[in-house]
């Protein structure tokens, strides 16, 4: 069925006061969205921050009068809505619009990600069988796609791999799918190691070449190539952990940097590794280098 939907452009500290309003006069659902593509990194535990510029934008059943909704919420805040826009938005196939959304993306010259409903447009191809699920990493952000690109450029035959804050395990899985023999996951959240216990079964990897672990169970063995894509705070403060789980003469790829955070994190492991260029991508970065 249709909706009327309400937008309204508001500040953090109008966040509580506005979103109070809207279910007091029967909002089926109120969401805060970015107005302005400012990310938020690393909040303080026990709060949840939001942006400058926020659009609150809530819905409700298609048969509500909006000068009467207009002007209970001007009753509710004592004052004058902010800027705001009202309009009927027709109901569809949520699900099988998100699927469409999702297509197979290509990277470097063999890798493919492809969703398990989509053919994978290269047969021959080295392809990777992901569903979206809990936003651990499909490829789509830059940050995963700059590690999938330098993981295909790198010759994993005999090599030993580990996945730093693994997610979804799409970099691992990569990786073993690109000729690695066996990789290693870590990650901090229990229901990423479960997703990446899932996708590795869907690409047919055999739990054994690929072992999860939270941080605290990890074996410290260094491995021959470590992809870290998680925040640059994190990549700075473990910059020893991070280096001491690489090889003599192994290679490491981190991401999850910034353009502007990237002097910071090469900083960190300058004195340990021969860095390479930094890659850009969509205002992310890619730090990679060889150790001493």
């Amino acid at each position: 069925m249709p909706w009327l939907q309400v937008r309204l452009a508001i500040s953090p500290e109008q966040a509580e006061t506005y979103e109070d309003a809207l279910l007091d006069v029967g909002a089926v659902s109120v969401t805060f969205m970015d107005a302005e593509d400012q990310p938020i990194f690393e909040p303080d535990l026990g709060t949840t921050p939001l942006w400058t510029h926020t659009h609150l934008l809530a819905l409700f059943e298609a048969d509500t009068d909006p000068d009467n909704l207009v002007a209970h919420l001007e009753l509710l805040t004592g004052g004058t809505l902010p800027t705001h826009q009202i309009e009927r938005i027709e109901d569809q196939d949520w699900e099988r619009s998100w699927m469409d959304n999702f297509q197979p993306m290509r990277f470097g010259r063999r890798l493919w990600i492809v969703p398990s409903w989509h053919a994978a447009p290269e047969p021959d191809a080295v392809n990777l069988l992901l569903d979206p699920g809990l936003a651990f990493g499909t490829g789509t952000h830059p940050t995963t796609a700059l590690c999938l690109e330098w993981l295909d450029g790198q010759p994993l035959q005999n090599c030993s791999v580990l996945d730093f804050g693994c997610g979804s395990g799409i970099l691992a899985i990569a990786a073993l799918l690109l000729g690695a023999p066996r990789a290693v996951g870590t990650d901090i959240d229990p229901q990423a190691l479960e997703a990446s216990r899932d996708n590795a079964s869907r690409n047919g990897i055999a739990a054994e070449r690929f072992p999860v672990y939270l941080p605290a169970e990890l074996p410290q063995a260094p491995a021959d190539v470590v992809v870290a894509n998680i925040l640059a705070g994190p990549l700075v403060q473990l910059a020893p952990q991070i280096t001491a789980l690489v090889k003599p003469g192994g290679h490491l790829a981190l991401s999850g940097i910034l353009a502007e955070q990237a002097d910071e994190v090469r900083a960190a492991y300058q004195d340990a590794f021969d860095l390479d260029p930094t890659a850009s991508k969509d205002g992310w970065v890619r730090i990679s280098g060889r150790r001493h």
